[in-house]
């Protein structure tokens, strides 16, 4: 006498490893960004850390940082100090990009000391979103930043 599956065992095996699958899928989607958002909330630390650095020696926050290029610039100061070799970008840069804004608004440092900032970003994992900067705060394509240190978000 051979044995076999019946149709139903075949059938309850497929759904259970079809489970299994999509219940892989969304959690390896959903680790990929609360990796993403620890990364920008790290990077967001090193940023803050740096203009804390150059602002020890500067009297003033830097009165701009670019992010929009997604390029890797350096942040450093008219005398040639490196406060980073490479400012860091959004791990999905283009879509995602942080913002910064000195404080006062149109500070300049020579007539006006720029004596504040916010530094922000979009978290993919969060909805809330940041007090609104002077001039907006837009952290991608029609995107408002959710995570902000500064005046604007946490300290």
């Amino acid at each position: 006498m051979k044995k076999s599956f019946t149709l139903i065992e075949i059938l309850v095996v497929a759904t259970i490893i079809g489970l299994l699958a999509a219940i892989g899928a969304v959690s390896y989607v959903q680790i990929n960004k609360s990796s993403r958002d620890a990364k920008r909330k790290a990077d967001l630390e090193n940023i803050r850390s740096a203009i804390e650095m150059y602002r020890s020696n500067n009297q003033g926050y830097p009165t701009s940082l670019s992010f929009a290029t997604c390029s890797l610039g350096a942040l450093t100061d008219s005398g040639g100090n490196k406060y980073l070799s490479k400012i860091p970008n959004d791990p999905k840069c283009t879509t995602y990009i942080y913002y910064y804004s000195p404080l006062p608004v149109n500070c300049d440092n020579s007539s006006v000391y720029c004596n504040d900032y916010t530094i922000a970003a979009q978290l993919e994992g969060s909805s809330s979103s940041c007090t609104s900067a002077p001039g907006g705060n837009s952290c991608g394509t029609n995107l408002p930043c959710n995570y902000c240190e500064g005046p604007y978000g946490q300290k």
